[in-house]
């Protein structure tokens, strides 16, 4: 075994601790009792005491938070979905004045921190009655997810040789036909990326949802108001309730995600 490949492999060896043990731990405390919680050291295997869940799961307002984040997320993936991959395919299929000043507005939308827009923000859905609604809250996640989106549709089109619509065109399709019957079936894997990345970023959120809602609150909105005080089993509790949906969520797109990289790679 040569230095390289010695070194590559202990680097994913270390990565993949990096990512992994922390969910581990986290759910090693979940299913582990209060007094286990607390000691040293740890099970390997968890006692699988599933006390913590129950409690967090039948705590009051918890249902409603995690309903309110699962209609969020999908507005969100839905809204940046159908905005991100027409301006990913306009960037790749056509040359237009100011091209490249649009790619860099795009990007400059992340570079506006959202404690600076909130009040701003605050004020404006008051007046428009967009406040303390998941319509609203699914906007501005939206805005956040909208550049990777835009970006990543776009290399995946950029990766596709326009040969392959052109060839459709001459056997009597038009642009959309084209489009529908031979681009979207080779760039699903990355709609589903894009996807992926829409779905976390608003399920992660935390700031606009704690400012611009009081009764439709998220699930990470509503552990930063209740859980500041709770117990420290309670807080691994509701941590693996924020990570286990979003692991099931990547894990049911996996193979779109797998089949991305040959695309963008073409």
């Amino acid at each position: 075994m040569t230095p390289v490949t010695l070194l590559s492999r202990g680097a994913v060896v270390l990565l993949c601790c990096w990512v992994l043990l922390p969910i581990y731990l986290l759910i090693v405390n979940t299913f582990s009792s209060q007094a286990d919680v607390s000691g040293f050291p740890k099970n390997l295997i968890p006692p699988m005491d599933t006390e913590n869940v129950e409690f967090f799961m039948g705590y009051f307002g918890v249902g409603k938070a995690l309903l309110s984040s699962l209609k969020v997320a999908a507005i969100t993936m839905i809204l940046s979905i159908g905005a991100g991959a027409p301006a990913g395919y306009a960037l790749s299929r056509f040359d237009f004045r100011g091209k490249n000043l649009f790619r860099v507005f795009v990007l400059m939308t992340r570079a506006f921190p959202l404690p600076l827009l909130a009040l701003p923000l605050a004020v404006m859905y008051i007046r428009i009655g967009l406040d303390d609604s998941v319509l609203g809250l699914a906007i501005i996640h939206t805005v956040l997810a909208l550049p990777f989106a835009v970006l990543i549709t776009y290399s995946l089109f950029s990766g596709i040789p326009i040969e392959l619509e052109e060839a459709a065109w001459t056997l009597g399709c038009n642009r959309f036909q084209a489009f529908v019957k031979v681009i979207f079936p080779l760039v699903l894997p990355g709609i589903a990326a894009s996807a992926v990345f829409a779905f976390v970023i608003s399920w992660n959120e935390v700031f606009a949802a704690a400012v611009l809602t009081i009764e439709n609150r998220t699930l990470p909105a509503f552990l930063l108001q209740s859980l500041g005080t709770s117990p420290l089993h309670l807080k691994f509790a509701g941590g693996a309730v924020m990570v286990v949906p979003a692991l099931v969520f990547i894990f049911l797109v996996r193979k779109y995600l797998f089949s991305m990289w040959g695309i963008a790679n073409r």
